[in-house]
């Protein structure tokens, strides 16, 4: 109980700071009533406004009203869309997440069995190109990734969409795109790009771990017990392969949901990152302080699951916490 209330005051500790540091460089960028308000208006109007939005208070002021709002779960109004900013991101958040749960599944179905492949022949020519492109799937950018994703299979092939999340089916009060046709064409592009980069990932774990797992005692004393080769990989390698790619997935899927911002971008994909960039670009400082805060208190939450997980699994490190 104690590691709990300390590694949730690390979070509030975290998220504060992540809210004034946000804050204060968005009042930098620039002011949104300039976004708001018709230059020709007049300016006992343009006051208004700027009353309205809180906006003539100085910026300290601004700050600790925020923090109180956010103490009674009220992250402040969007100044463009007029409704309350959390309710904004909740409302696009089912779109990131069928969007990064997709990704996931597919940097499993790619990275498993290319890091299993190149750890058990890592000479021979296929395992080299393997870890080759592992290589390269860190390396390119992933909006240079998708716009050329779009060029081949949208503009060039004409098999799949270049955009948008196409149809959708209500499935428990929530709009997802997995369960039609229509869906699956406009996910499978930027799935696959946000998929790439974790799919070298995994291939990299995959591959030193099963090299590791090679040398092990348990598998040479499998094969001397004359199991085939298909056996000892998928009875022994492969489970002990598997353990660091569960936990490091499971950091990971935090990265996948709140940093799918540019492939929300290129592909117009309706979610929490495309209402980020959109919100940026029209100074919604409300938008873009809730956004922030949602994916700290998100990393919080899932870094805190991992360890109480670790905790529950090996008693050792639960006794070190004490």
């Amino acid at each position: 109980m104690t590691f709990i209330l300390r590694r949730l005051l690390h979070g509030a500790w975290v998220l504060l700071a992540v809210s004034a540091l946000v804050f204060a460089a968005l009042y930098v960028v620039g002011n949104p009533v300039e976004l708001l308000v018709d230059p020709q208006a007049d300016p006992a109007d343009t006051a208004r406004t700027i009353a309205a939005l809180g906006l003539d208070q100085p910026l300290w002021r601004q700050y600790l009203t925020f923090l109180g709002n956010a103490a009674r779960g009220n992250l402040g109004t969007s100044f463009i869309h007029g409704v309350p900013a959390l309710s904004l991101i909740l409302e696009r958040l089912p779109a990131t997440l069928e969007l990064a749960l997709s990704a996931l599944f597919l940097a499993l179905l790619l990275g498993i069995p290319l890091g299993l492949w190149a750890g058990l022949r890592p000479t021979s020519l296929a395992g080299r190109l393997i870890g080759a492109a592992s290589t390269l799937g860190f390396a390119l950018p992933a909006f240079w990734v998708g716009l050329m994703l779009i060029l081949v299979f949208a503009v060039q092939l004409q098999w799949l969409p270049p955009g948008g999340r196409g149809e959708t089916r209500e499935v428990l009060g929530l709009s997802l795109s997995v369960f039609t046709l229509d869906g699956w064409r406009h996910l499978l592009l930027p799935a696959l790009n946000l998929a790439l980069y974790k799919a070298a990932l995994v291939v990299r774990l995959v591959r030193a771990g099963s090299r590791e797992a090679l040398a092990q005692d348990y598998v040479r004393f499998a094969r001397a017990k004359g199991l085939t080769e298909s056996r000892v990989v998928t009875g022994h390698v492969l489970p002990n392969t598997l353990i660091p790619v569960v936990t490091v997935l499971g950091m990971e899927l935090g990265a996948l949901i709140a940093f799918a911002v540019v492939t929300e971008t290129v592909f117009g994909w309706p979610g929490m990152g495309k209402l980020l960039m959109d919100a940026i670009n029209a100074l919604d400082r409300p938008v873009v302080v809730a956004y922030l805060l949602f994916a700290a208190a998100l990393f919080v939450v899932l870094n805190l699951l991992v360890e109480l997980l670790y905790g529950w699994l090996d008693p050792r490190v639960r006794e070190g916490r004490q």
